[in-house]
């Protein structure tokens, strides 16, 4: 994919990555004052895309940020065993979505990934900045 392309592409992602049945996840949402052009994505109902998960790894920085160490699966599956690099996270970020961290709030060229009160609290003032 041509490298100007990729930057239009995350620099335009306008997304809140959550999971709707996930009461922490919408406790955060009704807190924040999200603008109207902001799509909300349902993760269960609607994984997302390899591109756009290496989207949001360019902007965080590694997968390994935006990979939830706290998912069920993480101790079912014995995923600490097997992970040996960024692209090993890639991998099961792609298989399963309990995975990523929720929620996921990617506007424009920002990030903000997880339930961390430091994460919530800067992407409320984000989004209050908008």
């Amino acid at each position: 994919m041509d490298s100007l392309f990729y930057t239009f592409i995350v620099y335009n992602m306008k997304k809140i990555f959550h999971l709707s049945t996930c009461s922490t996840c919408q406790k955060i949402l009704a807190a924040w004052n999200i603008p109207k052009d902001i799509v909300l994505q349902d993760i269960k109902l609607e994984l997302y895309s390899a591109q756009e998960l290496d989207e949001m790894k360019q902007l965080a920085g590694s997968y390994e940020a935006i990979f939830s160490k706290r998912a069920l699966k993480y101790k079912e599956w014995g995923v600490k065993e097997k992970i040996r690099t960024d692209e090993d996270y890639r991998t099961f970020l792609l298989k399963d979505y309990t995975f990523l961290k929720r929620p996921v709030l990617v506007v424009n060229n920002h990030l903000f990934a997880g339930n961390s009160q430091k994460n919530v609290d800067a992407a409320k003032t984000f989004l209050a900045s908008l």
